[in-house]
């Protein structure tokens, strides 16, 4: 990659020569994933929690053409408060470059640009996967993972996708889903799926030596971490079943499809569960970057 194409802030920078533990962190929850101002008030969350564990946050966003890792206070309020911010997938980087456009970075972007910073964790919310319906719509994230050595931090696939289909895709394509303190995938606002995962673990140290002997082997996968929400704010199945039967009635009425789809049903689902899904969502981003930072500082530790 062109060099002057990757912009890392001074932070960043130093951190990575110096070897200390980072946590990249998405920018499309804040420009598209939440509403105002709770989207800013949890970008500048995220980072406090990775802080206070002793870890470097690195938010991601493309600024003006750039691949920006690492931003600043003004740069995630101009990502939070500006309504022409682009939500840039992989096969948006070549546009946005040449356009010199302003985007917000899903979990594809996030990861690609990350790895190639030299960052080994990234925490976020719910990982895109196999969409509802009868086309074969599938999220880029998946192919990113299956291509991206880094460790994904998630509560598993957001819900409002297919979530069998997701965890099929992810086992054919050679993605290891670990259990972080559970027997199964989460599911996103819930703890519950019913999906296996391939191993479970307790802790961090864990994490970093499935990492370090995924490295040893050379796989070119991301180590998916599947972390349930905290018990607290998960939404129990019935409320979530008739929230997303609801919201999906009023995208076909609509007809929202394609990029719209996903934060169109999370929007509407927050509505009909009168703020429960939205609470969920926050509790478990501000969760999983606590424990990515604690495995951020791990990693640090066994591989360096």
């Amino acid at each position: 990659m062109d060099n002057t194409l990757l912009i890392l802030s001074p932070e960043i920078d130093s951190a990575i020569s110096s070897n200390k533990p980072i946590v990249a962190l998405e920018s499309t929850v804040i420009a598209h994933g939440l509403p105002r101002p709770q989207n800013l008030e949890l970008a500048r969350k995220l980072e406090e929690i990775i802080r206070a564990a002793g870890v470097v946050p690195a938010t991601i966003a493309i600024l003006e053409g750039k691949l920006q890792v690492g931003l600043s206070e003004d740069q995630v309020r101009f990502i939070a408060e500006n309504d022409d911010i682009k939500k840039i997938s992989i096969r948006d980087l070549p546009i946005a470059v040449a356009q010199k456009w302003n985007g917000a970075t899903t979990v594809a972007t996030t990861s690609w640009i990350a790895q190639r910073a030299g960052i080994k964790v990234f925490a976020t919310g719910g990982i895109g996967g196999v969409h509802r319906g009868p086309l074969p719509d599938i999220s880029a994230d998946l192919p990113a993972l299956a291509t991206t050595p880094i460790i994904v931090v998630c509560s598993g696939a957001k819900i409002v996708l297919d979530l069998p289909a997701t965890r099929e895709w992810l086992e054919t394509n050679g993605i290891t889903v670990v259990g972080y303190g559970c027997d199964e995938m989460p599911a996103f606002y819930s703890p519950a799926s019913g999906l296996p995962v391939d191993v479970s673990v307790s802790g961090p140290s864990e994490v970093a030596q499935l990492f370090r002997a995924q490295q040893d082997l050379k796989l070119d996968r991301a180590l998916l971490v599947t972390v349930p929400v905290p018990a607290e704010f998960a939404v129990p199945a019935d409320e979530l079943k008739r929230t997303l039967d609801a919201a999906l009635q009023q995208s076909e009425e609509q007809g929202i499809s394609g990029r719209q789809l996903t934060p169109f049903l999370l929007s509407r689902m927050a509505e009909g569960s009168k703020g429960a899904t939205l609470s969920a969502n926050i509790a478990l981003l501000e969760n999983n970057a606590r424990v990515a930072a604690g495995i951020a500082q791990r990693i640090s530790v066994t591989l360096y």
